[in-house]
C-alpha cells in the first residue's frame, strides 16, 4: 500500500501484536498485558490508523499512527504520572482522532518498521517507547531503556 493511499485510510488496520518470544497482547481488567501465547489465549485486536496531518510532527521517526483496541473500543494514549510518562488505555475511537483537524499527540505513536518487527515511540514523549518486561506476563508500559530490561520490538499479525 503506498503512502498516499494509506493516508486516506477510511477504516483502521487490524492487528494482533506479539513480541519475539510469542507473548501476545491481551486485555486483562482493562489493562493491556503481554502474556505467553497458549492454545486458549485470545489476543486483543489492535486498531491502527495513520495521522493525516504530518506538518507539525517530527520526520524520520516512523509513521505517525493512532493505536486503539477494537473491543471494547478504546484508544492508547500517553500522559504523565508525576515526572514519569505512562501508557494508558481510555475510552474513545481512533476514528475521532483521525478526523480531527490537527494531530492528537498524546494518542500518536511513531510506528517504525525494521524487517518483521515494529517499534512504537510516543509522539508526546519522544524517546519513550511502548514496551513489555522481558519475561513472564506484564502490563504494557513506556520506557527509554531500549533492549535492556524491556522489549520494545513487536511483530504485527494481520487480522482478517
Amino acid at each position: 500500500m503506498n503512502k498516499e493511499k494509506e493516508l486516506r485510510a477510511a477504516s483502521p488496520s487490524l492487528r494482533h501484536v506479539q513480541d519475539l518470544s510469542s507473548r501476545v497482547w491481551i486485555l486483562q481488567n482493562n489493562i493491556l498485558t503481554a502474556v505467553p501465547r497458549k492454545e486458549q489465549t485470545v489476543p486483543v485486536t489492535i486498531t491502527l490508523l495513520p495521522c493525516q496531518y504530518l506538518d507539525t510532527l517530527e520526520t524520520n521517526r516512523g509513521d505517525p499512527t493512532y493505536m486503539g483496541v477494537q473491543r471494547p473500543m478504546s484508544c492508547l494514549f500517553c500522559t504523565k504520572d508525576g515526572e514519569q510518562p505512562v501508557l494508558q488505555l481510555g475510552e474513545g475511537n481512533i476514528m475521532e482522532m483521525y478526523n480531527k483537524k490537527e494531530p492528537v499527540k498524546a494518542s500518536l505513536f511513531y510506528h517504525k518498521k525494521s524487517g518483521t518487527t515494529s517499534t512504537f515511540e510516543s509522539a508526546a514523549f519522544p524517546g519513550w517507547f511502548i514496551a513489555v518486561c522481558s519475561k513472564g506476563s506484564c502490563p504494557l508500559i513506556l520506557t527509554q531503556e531500549l533492549g535492556e530490561i524491556f522489549i520494545t520490538d513487536f511483530e504485527m499479525i494481520v487480522v482478517h
